[in-house]
């Protein structure tokens, strides 16, 4: 698939990766780096290094390879199920399992886990790579995730979701000592304006996004929280929780580089989640114990 672009003077001396990256959201920098390596990005009709910076005026042709997607094998895995019926399931992931399979990322995910699981039961609304998943938490978040058997179901759930009637709590623990006993975060987020692998309070492009938290325990260096989404954005509680100064214990993307517990990424836990059955029409709601890991780190707190 050919793309076209022509440089503006407002962009002129940008670097050509940079320039596409930023043209295209959907080419990562280093994706750029690859197809200029491979010929596949022409100036004026010719090949150009990743080095190359555009002049106002330059007429750029990009060639997308059509994307192959691979095949998404089945595996045998030992999932927590919390609740399951004809048309729904609920799984309490663990750390570490990525939702659905991406780049990086073709087996070891839950949706591999769920294709041996449920056979050829799962919603097909979000396509081949994504089967019954209507929306999903971080790779090392942990916790309560509710899955759609079939279309029905999917597009139930996905309504609800749309009209923020779904209820998700979610435990953290967070940096220094919260003193209101509870409070709001009511900022837009959206993708990072420099680093397109984080996303940031964005008041100019993000969408609306509204976190409400509440202090369970102050210690003296930190504090257990619960959050509960009024909207559902990527890295949401991440994202709201550091623009008040209080990033989540262990997450190096938006709060200190280094973990001072030796964690393996942000202690956030989707501890509750309730909706309406797309079947019955009733309220269910489910609660996913809290990881051996998070409960060690709150009483080495309390010992502190």
């Amino acid at each position: 698939m050919k793309q076209h672009y022509m440089v503006s003077e407002e962009q002129e001396d940008l670097r050509i990766d940079r320039y596409l990256s930023e043209a295209c959201e959907e080419l990562s920098r280093s994706y750029v780096q690859k197809l200029l390596k491979n010929q596949d990005v022409l100036v004026n009709g010719g090949p150009v290094k990743a080095s190359y910076k555009v002049a106002a005026g330059d007429q750029i042709e990009v060639d997308v390879p059509e994307a192959v997607e691979p095949e998404i094998v089945a595996e045998e895995m030992n999932l927590e199920i919390l609740y399951e019926d004809q048309d729904v399931i609920l799984v309490n992931k663990p750390k570490g399992m990525v939702v659905h399979p991406a780049a990086g990322h073709y087996t070891g995910t839950l949706v591999n886990g769920l294709m041996a699981h449920c056979r050829d039961e799962l919603s097909g609304i979000n396509g081949v790579m994504r089967p019954g998943i209507v929306h999903r938490i971080d790779m090392d978040t942990t916790g309560v995730l509710i899955v759609c058997k079939n279309d029905f179901a999917h597009n139930s759930i996905a309504a609800q979701l749309k009209e923020h009637s779904i209820t998700r709590k979610y435990r953290a623990i967070v940096y220094g000592v919260i003193k209101e006993d509870e409070g709001t975060v009511d900022a837009p987020i959206g993708r990072h304006p420099v680093d397109r692998k984080k996303m940031s309070i964005n008041e100019k492009n993000g969408r609306r996004a509204v976190t409400h938290y509440r202090v369970l325990k102050r210690f003296s260096k930190y504090t257990y929280i619960e959050c509960q989404l009024e909207t559902g954005r990527t890295h949401q509680i991440r994202v709201h929780m550091a623009s008040i100064h209080h990033p989540l214990v262990g997450d190096t993307v938006y709060g200190p580089e280094k973990s001072p517990f030796h964690l393996q990424g942000q202690t956030l836990h989707a501890g509750v989640l309730g909706f309406i059955h797309p079947r019955t029409g009733e309220y269910m709601e489910f609660t996913a114990p809290l990881p051996q890991y998070f409960t060690e780190l709150l009483q080495k707190l309390e010992n502190m």
